[in-house]
């Protein structure tokens, strides 16, 4: 999910260790436009993400990618909105490339790089010859004893 909003503040960053290392959680909070303005909290967690807000200087639009994430605590539900990315906001600009190991449909190729040809589709063969799918088994005569439907 992403929405758009001024960044207004920082919040404390919150470290600590764990049987897989170190880490770190921080967060920021953004003011969304229009008539009925909202702020929104978000956490960031993890060394990069947290260093992502604190480059943007306080004011400036930006666009968060997050994703929603609630639970249970003693019959309480508490929910969190996990910033994946912060980054500065342009009207009618195209979203900044993702991190490498992403793959985004809508990415335009980088300059210079060749895209392979796709291989021509060929028609579809029936199930029964597809490989990795076995023929229907034969249906077994049912029995007096047999007491199923079918």
């Amino acid at each position: 999910m992403e929405i758009t909003g001024k960044l207004i503040q920082l919040l404390p960053e919150v470290s600590g260790e764990s049987a897989r290392g170190p880490w770190v959680r921080g967060g920021f909070v953004i003011e969304t436009d229009g008539e009925y303005p909202r702020k929104v909290a978000f956490t960031a967690f993890g060394e990069e993400r947290v260093a992502m807000a604190k480059n943007i200087p306080m004011g400036t639009p930006v666009q968060v990618t997050f994703t929603p994430e609630s639970r249970e605590f003693n019959e309480k539900w508490y929910t969190d909105l996990r910033a994946s990315r912060i980054q500065p906001f342009v009207p009618g600009q195209m979203p900044a490339a993702p991190a490498a190991g992403y793959a985004w449909a809508g990415a335009p190729a980088a300059a210079g790089a060749q895209q392979p040809a796709a291989p021509a589709a060929a028609p579809a063969a029936p199930a029964a010859q597809q490989p990795g799918f076995a023929a229907a088994p034969p249906q077994m005569a049912s029995s007096p004893d047999d007491d199923l439907p079918f």
